[in-house]
């Protein structure tokens, strides 16, 4: 039987992240640390980047979009051609707004803090790096007195989860500003279904559904003389304890956008998952059905998947007493609308989102054109954290950053060990991915090796501890 051609990621599930892996040759996503202020006057608001590659670089520049002077004023990155590759990006897109001399251009493990304290107190930093370094990266920023911004998926296992949390009240009590890059919360045609579904539209809610299928993610074999840790942390896609498995890592945002629309959060969760067409090394499942339970007995269904030449659909869907919804049709085009019964036809459709629905997902033209469309979410949740601190207005996304990863995590939990997992298990659990991540040098060892036929080990429920 012929063998069907290979497929690459649909291109609709490409993001502001990408653009600099395709137009500077950036590599893995990092952090990024911004500088604000509080005053309302027009100060010029320095930014800390504290890890420079696509993700990074796609943040600064929504922060240098923002309306009133704003400056890139330091940059961090564990990778000297990394930091090189985003500051030639930006410098040339966004000219005098980089200013970023070699003094302030810092590369290791410990650079964030060089950064951040750069612009210290009163910068905003954007955080961007693998998610196992999110809760450290943001409980400095915060105790330096910065403003915040933060990539997704926040944290890989509870005890981060926890130290988001806490670093968020202690944001909250200096009155400084944080968001979080969810940024399908500040969406207009997502607002506006949920909107709707809050006000009744389709009754209560009695099961959510979300899907992310796609082609294969991660896998990339560790190149030729590249010590272990390097290895981890350039494709950190590949390893659970640097970046969180698929569902906690990528499906965080369709589950976030499911637990905004019933508007609470799950109490456990069960579910399954393995690792049946990925080929190259890596811990990552490629296949993940979670069934999450809420206190009212509602259920979310969420089913990930990444390989080729499957059933493809990137969907979310809310069911109801009185009808049901599409809060999502794909990525690029979420296409909202409410139907009267759980048929959803075009005859039974009472509602259509008719808006302007901006698409961020196609790269094309300047690296960052897309990026600055008008509504663009990625564009809107930087101009309200840069308008809040300008305004000094109440503005702290960390609780619910920290409930949707912790949402997440628990999902993971479940599958990976087989086990029914209950909030208060998952929120406790003093199960570290990573310890002592905070010490890590070059010369640290991985929390996970190969055997001697370079496999990395894979959670086989029934056999791994949940928490």
């Amino acid at each position: 039987m012929k063998t069907p051609e290979r497929r690459s990621l649909p291109r609709a599930t490409t993001t502001r992240r990408d653009f600099l892996r395709t137009t500077a040759g950036a590599a893995a996503a990092v952090t990024l640390v911004v500088p604000a202020v509080h005053a309302a006057q027009e100060n010029t608001i320095k930014i800390a980047l504290v890890g420079c590659g696509s993700r990074g670089s796609g943040a600064t520049a929504n922060a240098l979009s923002t309306k009133g002077p704003v400056k890139l004023w330091a940059m961090a990155d564990a990778f000297q051609p990394r930091l090189q590759a985003s500051l030639k990006a930006l410098g040339g897109q966004f000219g005098k707004q980089v200013e970023v001399p070699l003094g302030r251009q810092f590369v290791g493990l410990d650079a964030y803090q060089k950064a951040i304290d750069a612009v210290a107190p009163g910068g905003v930093v954007l955080l961007a790096t693998p998610p196992a370094f999110r809760p450290i990266h943001f409980e400095h920023a915060v105790q330096k007195g910065c403003h915040v911004f933060m990539e997704k998926s926040f944290a890989v296992d509870a005890p981060g989860g926890r130290r988001v949390l806490r670093a968020g009240e202690l944001a909250a009590q200096k009155n400084l500003k944080v968001a979080g890059g969810l940024m399908w919360r500040h969406d207009k045609p997502r607002e506006e279904v949920i909107q709707r579904i809050h006000d009744g539209a389709i009754g209560e809610i009695i099961l959510l559904r979300t899907y992310r299928m796609h082609g294969p993610w991660g896998g990339h074999t560790r190149p030729a003389g590249m010590r272990e840790l390097e290895y981890h942390l350039t494709y950190w896609l590949n390893f659970t304890w640097a970046g969180n498995g698929f569902l906690a890592e990528a499906m965080v945002h369709n589950i976030d956008v499911c637990c905004w629309a019933k508007n609470a959060w799950p109490i456990a969760a069960q579910g399954q998952g393995g690792r049946l067409a990925l080929t190259q090394p890596g811990q990552w499942y490629d296949h993940y059905n979670v069934e999450y339970f809420f206190a009212d007995g509602t259920r979310l269904l969420a089913q990930g998947r990444h390989m080729n030449y499957c059933w493809d659909i990137y969907s979310d869907f809310a069911h109801g007493t009185k009808g049901s919804a599409v809060i999502m049709e794909s990525l690029a085009a979420p296409n909202p609308r409410i139907y009267r019964s759980q048929l959803q036809t075009r005859e039974n459709e009472t509602w259509r989102y008719c808006g302007r629905q901006p698409n961020p997902y196609e790269p094309g033209g300047r690296p960052f054109e897309n990026l600055r469309q008008s509504g663009n979410p990625y564009q809107v949740e930087h101009d309200l954290l840069f308008d809040a601190i300008r305004q000094d207005k109440p503005h702290n996304e960390a609780q619910r950053c920290a409930m949707a990863a912790m949402t997440a995590i628990m999902g993971r939990m479940a599958a990976y060990s087989g086990q029914r997992v209950t909030w208060e298990q998952a929120l406790r659990s003093n199960l570290e991915l990573a310890p002592g991540l905070e010490s890590y040098t070059w010369n640290s060892t991985p929390p996970v090796l190969p055997d001697k036929q370079g496999r990395y080990p894979i959670p086989i429920p029934g056999m791994v501890k949940a928490f």
